[in-house]
């Protein structure tokens, strides 16, 4: 018969406390959900504050400022606002319920989504002053109401030209613009899929594009009737009034996490951290925590501290991370800077993972939902991991996307000749040029092509 022996047996367990569950949570929000989250947790805790104004205050003299903002603002204090749990300081109180109501109650405007982005602009002072001057300017469709020579007669054309240039690349792309026509252009000129001859036909021929006269069309460009029914069906993909999106209720939009663009040949990355709110701790509530007294009120302001620090410390670490990860992925994909989408090399998680010394999940949460702004437009962060598809004749390979720029870039040429040709055509003629790729994948990415 078996005998049964009791035993010891040592082992490793990792437990999720709450908070490390809250860590991990506040590392994979993005830009949107991290402010409602900060929303939330500055309406729970006590603690926490918004420190714009330096606004904390020490129980030594928090009753003789209260006893003065009661006299100069007693209309504000009345039932929820008389409450201790907020500071005295009337400047804190006010700044913390203003970001709190403007969470919850109000709909971002056209102009209120480009201003969250005007951080992420190359720009100077001076410029990021007229920069916010000319999206002021804008109306419901994202068109300029004045002219901007009249808006700003002291600016330089160049100067002028350089940040209407950066701002029309904003999401939504095409603002900023004097016109539906010239939205369109912006549009097309920032879109790598665009068919050839879709801006000569857009800044040239507009009037026979609206009257739909196809002969015009191919005769004064050279297209074939195919190539001009592609630049159409382009063309009907594209938003002629951008700022309209913004007057609709419950669209989310996207806003950036980040800005990465070239500059004199180097990379440059910039957190866009304008609608975070910068936390602190209220002083009040340190002070009632370092009490030696080991009442209610001193146990109540210690757990709420540290809760506090906790959170300020994960929003920290997750700004960090994204950074560290934006960094690693640019270093990687430096050619998309240059050539945009078709310079995209295959990139792995584990890859930047082995980078970065984080963990592969780490990675993956880090850019979940993330975007960025790039000069190529608004890009999500999980675009530049793409898979390895085919091998080139220098021995290399190349990424998904890569190999369906250059597929793009085939079609577009023989579109301008008029000329139709087969997935099995098509994958001879990238043979030719060093990549190998079967028909059928050929056919797959002609799909997502809408080619």
């Amino acid at each position: 018969m078996q005998s049964q022996r009791t035993s010891l047996v040592q082992e490793q367990q990792l437990k999720l406390n709450p908070r490390m569950i809250q860590a991990l949570r506040l590392l994979a929000l993005p830009l949107l959900d991290l402010s409602e989250e900060i929303r939330q947790e500055l309406e729970e805790n006590p603690a926490l504050e918004l420190v714009e104004d330096g606004a904390s205050v020490s129980l030594d003299t928090l009753e003789s400022e209260r006893e003065q903002a009661e006299s100069d603002h007693e209309s504000l204090y009345d039932g929820e606002y008389s409450d201790s749990s907020y500071d005295g300081n009337m400047a804190a109180g006010s700044d913390r319920m203003a970001f709190l109501q403007q969470a919850i109650a109000s709909e971002e405007t056209l102009q209120q989504h480009l201003l969250s982005q005007l951080g992420l602009l190359p720009l100077d002072d001076e410029e990021m002053v007229i920069a916010s001057r000319l999206i002021q300017n804008l109306d419901d469709n994202g068109f300029h109401i004045l002219p901007p020579e009249e808006l700003c007669p002291e600016c330089p054309p160049e100067q002028l030209a350089k940040i209407l240039s950066h701002l029309q690349r904003l999401d939504p792309p095409g603002t900023c613009t004097a016109n539906y026509r010239e939205s369109l252009m912006v549009q097309a000129m920032l879109a790598p899929e665009a068919p050839k001859g879709t801006l000569e036909i857009l800044r040239d021929h507009f009037s026979d594009l609206e009257s739909r006269n196809h002969a015009v069309l191919r005769k004064a460009t050279g297209l074939s009737e195919e190539a001009i029914s592609a630049v159409l069906e382009f063309i009907r993909t594209l938003q002629p009034f951008p700022g309209r999106a913004f007057s609709g209720t419950g669209i989310r939009y996207i806003v950036p996490d980040l800005a990465m663009w070239l500059e004199e040949g180097e990379i440059r990355i910039r957190l866009n951290d304008g609608t975070i709110p910068k936390l602190g701790i209220s002083r009040l509530y340190e002070e009632l925590a370092s009490h030696t007294v080991r009442g209610d009120a001193e146990k109540f302001a210690r757990e709420n501290v540290e809760r506090a620090r906790f959170f300020i410390d994960a929003v920290r670490r997750r700004n960090e991370t994204l950074l560290k990860t934006a960094y690693a992925i640019a270093e990687h994909q430096q050619d998309f800077f240059t050539m945009g989408p078709r310079g995209l090399k295959p990139l792995t998680l584990k890859e930047i993972a082995a980078r970065t010394g984080m963990h592969e999940a780490t990675v993956s949460r880090i850019v979940n939902g993330k975007y960025a702004q790039t000069d190529w437009g608004v890009m999500e962060l999980r675009r530049f991991f793409t898979n390895a598809v085919s091998p080139n004749t220098q021995g290399g390979t190349l990424s998904k996307e890569a190999v369906k720029a250059e597929i793009a870039k085939i079609l577009d040429e023989l579109a301008g000749k008029g000329a139709k040709v087969s997935d099995r055509i098509l994958a001879e003629m990238l043979h030719q040029r060093g990549i190998e790729v079967a028909r059928r994948t050929v056919a797959k990415y002609r799909a997502e092509l809408g080619r």
